[in-house]
């Protein structure tokens, strides 16, 4: 299993050798540092964990320091887990790059959407809108929420307004179109989660290629 951590830069687009265009999001991915190595024997599964972005020691809880320290690592800002089929392949301090991806691959990314703060039904759940006629008072509203008498309250579930965004989302199967590992950038085909600066996880897609 192939993954790496990175940052969100933008978008923007390229041109291929055959002359189209294609539009690509900006991610700085990496270098990461391992930071734990877990193994069946000890932990019950196979796993490697990294360490992502340098932060200054007055940043750092007391343990967290300790577990860095333990493997002679600078302290680190995001600490992830990625599941892998040997753990022994990686040892505590072992640096991480882009390189690890090339042209052609798929992968999948987790980021954090970006937050929208309370919106109504309509652009929250895609809504229709009410009459446009003059006498309506309904052209946003969410519509009917419940029965009258009976049940005479909203079910549990029902869509309406509230918070929107910020929420964990994954996008699969995007094409790596092009990877710089001078400058540990990747460019991916398309718009990934999140905003720009925004955290993003890059991992081998869990779909075949087609």
């Amino acid at each position: 299993m192939k993954g790496i951590l990175g940052k969100k830069v933008g978008m923007t687009q390229i041109f291929l050798e055959d002359g189209s265009v294609v539009p690509v999001t900006v991610v700085e991915a990496g270098p990461m540092i391992v930071t734990q190595v877990k193994t069946v024997e000890n932990d019950g599964y196979n796993s490697i964990q990294v360490g992502y972005v340098d932060r200054k020691e007055k940043h750092v809880t007391q343990p967290l320091r300790g577990h860095f320290n333990k493997v002679n690592v600078g302290y680190k800002k995001y600490l992830r887990e990625f599941r892998v089929d040997e753990s022994t392949e990686y040892n505590p301090g072992d640096e991480i790059k882009v390189d690890i991806f090339s042209e052609d691959d798929r992968v999948d990314v987790v980021g954090t959407s970006k937050g929208k703060g309370t919106q109504g039904p309509i652009k929250r759940h895609n809504y229709g809108r009410g009459p446009e006629s003059h006498g309506s008072k309904s052209h946003r509203v969410g519509g009917a929420r419940s029965a009258g008498t009976y049940p005479g309250k909203v079910l549990k579930g029902r869509k309406g307004a509230g918070k929107m965004g910020h929420e964990r989302v994954t996008v699969q199967n995007l094409s790596v179109v092009r990877v710089d590992a001078e400058k540990n950038l990747i460019l991916l085909k398309g718009a990934i989660p999140g905003p720009k600066g925004g955290l993003v996880t890059i991992k081998e897609t869990v779909k075949s290629n087609k």
